[in-house]
């Protein structure tokens, strides 16, 4: 258990928390939620120490410890991956330290002797001896070869390494348990192992994560970020988003009684908490939510972006046709003899473990870097708009405000219609004379759907659309692309959005390129 008593917090001119007191109790896993500058990671280091309190305080239960997913990827390149695991239960890693500085004394005393059968007795009560057997389990479960274990983390690639640093945060069984994004960069398995994981943990999770299926499918709880305060709501994230449009809806319309308002959600919210995806909670979570009335959930400062793709064209039968591609990389195959063909009203998925793969095929297939071997035809009535993962050559030249930027790109040169557009995705008022070279990554993302959405296109080529949005423009996005009329071609990492999208899947590693028309559920149950 771990809870905050008054806690406040500004940060650089501007408030983020004022008298928050939430407590948070084993047996719950609470998604932190909040709009992209609200303070999630922050309030994350605020529970774990690593920023100072200006106000307030936070307590543990006794005797228990917090683990965090640390955010450094080079922090243990000295050490060797299992020393890293270890490294999570740190009262265990100390003890077995101590025990290995004595053991290698040339000149072991007898003193040296009680004190290491002093150490031998507390490590196994911390059943130390099955402490190496869990850590290769993590590893396993997280999908890295048992060999990496013995290996150096500077040897590791970034996501490899990540995938350490999650184990070292959940090894030990830690009674609070702090992840900030602990799904970014995990493939489909080891995301899947994660959730699954998360389910069957029994102690405190508090969980920042832009990944909708992984809140819905693992919190039990949602504490919202808003106005400088956190609410606590009892269900996963697709309840809370539902339950408080509703809320908003009713409390539009001002003909209605507030105690039918009342009623309307708390009916609502029973037949919600029906599908709870921890049934063990289910009867304590109906208590709560048949208590809350439209006064707790007050209307929110979150905003979300319209976006909207109308191809100027319809396309014909035949998309694109892909024959014998092949392209290698610093010497190494990245792409070996990929043949498909996608014609009129597919919208697909490409998968690969490795983001290369696909990143480098979108690049071919956008026209940015040549294949090796093998050819790519487009229709002849395809006309396509493509999202990179870089984006960074769009906004290189740092001299252009926002409308001189989109100007490029738009068939429309006014003005007027330049700015409605940027308003649209968020950029209103002054916001639009920002140069390019000052934008945050998710303002660079949203300038780049402005770009496609200018285009016209009917062919669609986004490359990790969700990376760097917060969960309002992820659903703004993930919407407009289930409403487009035209074909898509994609990689994502988000389920929901994969599974409400695609009508195809294409398996760059299984080479699973021509029988694909399932979903993207049915492709998870066949692996």
């Amino acid at each position: 258990m771990i809870s905050t008593n008054n806690i406040s917090l500004t940060f650089g001119g501007q408030k983020l928390f004022e008298d928050v007191n939430i407590k948070f109790t084993p047996g719950n896993c609470y998604g932190l939620i909040g709009a992209n500058g609200s303070g999630k990671s922050t309030f994350l280091k605020l529970l774990a120490g690593e920023i100072e309190l200006q106000k307030g305080g936070i307590s543990m239960g006794p005797g228990e410890r917090m683990s965090v997913l640390k955010q450094d990827q080079f922090a243990y390149d000295e050490y060797s991956v299992i020393e890293t695991v270890l490294m999570g239960n740190e009262p265990l890693f100390k003890i077995m330290q101590a025990k290995d500085a004595i053991y290698m004394k040339p000149d072991f005393s007898d003193a040296d002797g009680m004190k290491a059968a002093d150490l031998e007795a507390e490590f196994a009560e911390m059943d130390g001896w099955e402490a190496e057997p869990e850590a290769q389990i993590l590893l396993a479960g997280l999908g890295l070869d048992p060999k990496t274990s013995e290996q150096s983390m500077k040897e590791l690639r970034g996501s490899e390494k990540i995938k350490v640093l999650l184990a070292q945060a959940i090894f030990g069984n830690p009674d609070i348990l702090l992840l900030d994004e602990p799904t970014n960069h995990l493939d489909i398995k080891a995301k899947d192992w994660l959730e699954q994981f998360l389910l069957k943990f029994t102690n405190t999770v508090i969980v920042v994560s832009h990944d909708r299926h992984f809140l819905n499918k693992v919190c039990t709880q949602i504490a919202d970020i808003d106005y400088g305060k956190i609410t606590t709501y009892a269900g996963n994230y697709d309840f809370w988003r539902q339950s408080s449009e509703l809320a908003q809806r009713l409390r539009n319309n001002q003909n209605k009684k507030s105690e039918e308002k009342a009623k309307e959600l708390k009916a609502f919210i029973a037949r919600f908490s029906a599908n709870a995806s921890k049934s063990k909670q289910a009867t304590s979570r109906q208590k709560q939510l048949e208590k809350l009335e439209l006064v707790d959930m007050p209307p929110s400062t979150r905003k979300y972006p319209y976006i909207h793709f109308e191809p100027t064209r319809e396309s014909g039968k035949d998309i694109v046709t892909v024959a014998g591609l092949s392209k290698s990389i610093d010497g190494k195959k990245v792409l070996d003899d990929i043949s498909f063909t996608l014609t009129k009203g597919d919208k697909t998925i490409f998968i690969s473990d490795n983001e290369v793969v696909t990143s480098t095929l979108f690049k071919i297939l956008a026209g940015e870097m040549e294949a090796d071997a093998g050819k790519v035809t487009w229709g002849i009535t395809t006309t396509k708009s493509f999202f990179p993962k870089d984006n960074t050559t769009y906004f290189e030249s740092g001299g252009h405000n926002l409308i001189e930027w989109l100007r490029r790109y738009s068939p429309d040169q006014h003005e007027p219609y330049i700015r409605g557009l940027l308003g649209q995705l968020l950029f209103s008022g002054e916001d639009a004379f920002k140069k390019t070279n000052v934008l945050s990554g998710g303002e660079r993302v949203r300038c780049m759907f402005a770009k496609m959405m200018v285009s016209g296109a009917n062919a669609l080529l986004l490359d990790g659309p969700t990376n760097h949005l917060d969960l309002e423009s992820i659903t703004a996005i993930n919407d407009a692309l289930v409403r487009y009329k035209g074909n898509i071609l994609f990689t994502s990492h988000d389920h929901e959005f994969n599974q409400t999208i695609a009508n195809r899947v294409i398996d760059l590693d299984a080479r699973m390129l021509e029988v694909n028309y399932i979903s993207y559920d049915e492709y998870m149950g066949l692996q």
